[in-house]
């Protein structure tokens, strides 16, 4: 395949192409729908013949994410894929990853909950995702894809972001995304580093002997509660950096809008046909999308709910970005929520409907 293609495939078979052509080293991770075709791409293309690369099928996906960990922790390009439950028992190791600062790409194509829930697409993982997850205050990088380009794009983003800040990364997709097909390019082949590379790139990895410098030990346990407290300091201080620097988000519509509509992910995709109704309709009304749920864009939500006579988050969840979009515009613009549950998602005509009856 050249390196330029266009192809029609999956969202989850975009994740794997890309894992593949942006050099990265390993893939341990374990099925669960909506989600499989992930590894399953990955078995079919057999990078290790090719480019190198590790894929492993593990025992369980408390065992996928300590590979990472121990992959990550080398100083190496790995990454994990699963859906919610498999997520959810991921966040003990993805908390450890963030107390001892090492980087590493997960990607949760989510369905619905709470539990086993539903096999059918959710969005209901957000504060999961952009509240850390598991123990501690840390937060992980939040990427929310709405297409199967961005599907491909994003994985050499996160591990671009991920390795920046030794900080995990997340690319928080849903079962549409992940099954749905669209045409994709791409990205080129990257060559995986040599070993050489990875110790220049990556001096606090753990990667075996060294006669220059003393042993790196990569811990999240601290026993000394005023040692603990510097770590969690300085990491405080990297997230206000990311916050400052790694903010993404793209608006529509907006020049004159009256009404704006806040929407992520898929909920996103189905937001901008709604835009174009409303108009058909007599409304003006525009639509941000956060790219980034963290850092979340409050800056921008603000100035851009500014003036408005509304603003209307569409999730497909019981409402949980609704509050990060409420905290940044702070009380002086009617911020109302419109989701579905249950894995239903909801048609163009359904949010214009909430609209006129929630705002205008």
């Amino acid at each position: 395949m050249a390196e330029q293609d266009v192809v029609l495939m999956k969202g989850n078979e975009a994740i794997a192409n890309a894992a593949i052509r942006c050099g990265a080293d390993g893939y341990f991770g374990y099925p669960i729908t909506p989600q499989s075709e992930i590894i399953e791409t990955l078995a079919v293309l057999k990078p290790w013949e090719t480019t190198g690369m590790v894929v492993l099928q593990a025992e369980s996906e408390v065992a996928a994410i300590n590979m990472v960990y121990g992959g990550a922790g080398a100083g190496k390009r790995v990454m994990t894929t699963s859906s919610s439950p498999g997520i959810a028992l991921m966040q003990e190791g993805i908390s450890y990853m963030a107390g001892a600062e090492i980087p590493g790409v997960f990607v949760n194509v989510q369905r619905g909950g709470p539990g086993l829930g539903t096999i059918q697409p959710s969005q209901s993982d957000y504060f999961q995702a952009t509240r850390g997850g598991g123990n501690g205050d840390y937060n992980v990088i939040v990427l929310a894809p709405n297409s199967v380009q961005e599907m491909a794009d994003f994985v050499d983003l996160a591990f671009e972001l991920a390795f920046r800040y030794r900080n995990p990364a997340m690319i928080l997709s849903d079962g549409v995304i992940g099954q749905m097909m669209e045409k994709v390019v791409l990205p080129p082949y990257k060559p995986r580093r040599t070993e050489a590379e990875v110790r220049k790139e990556c001096p606090w990895a753990s990667v075996g002997r060294t006669k220059d410098r003393k042993p790196n030990i990569l811990t999240s346990l601290e026993l000394k509660p005023e040692v603990m407290e510097q770590r969690n300091i300085h990491l405080q201080q990297k997230y206000r950096k990311i916050k400052e620097t790694e903010v993404r988000c793209e608006m529509q519509r907006m020049d004159g809008a009256d009404y704006m509509i806040v929407a992520f992910g898929s909920a996103a995709r189905i937001a901008e046909k709604a835009v174009e109704l409303a108009a058909d309709a007599g409304l003006k009304v525009g639509l941000f999308r956060p790219i980034t749920l963290w850092p979340f864009p409050e800056k921008q939500v603000a100035k851009a709910a500014k003036g408005k006579k509304g603003v209307l988050v569409v999730e497909i969840n019981a409402g949980q970005m609704v509050q990060d979009v409420r905290l940044a515009v702070n009380g002086e613009v009617n911020v109302e929520h419109f989701g579905r549950l249950g894995g239903i998602v909801p048609d163009p005509e359904e949010i214009v409907n909430a609209l006129k009856e929630k705002l205008v």
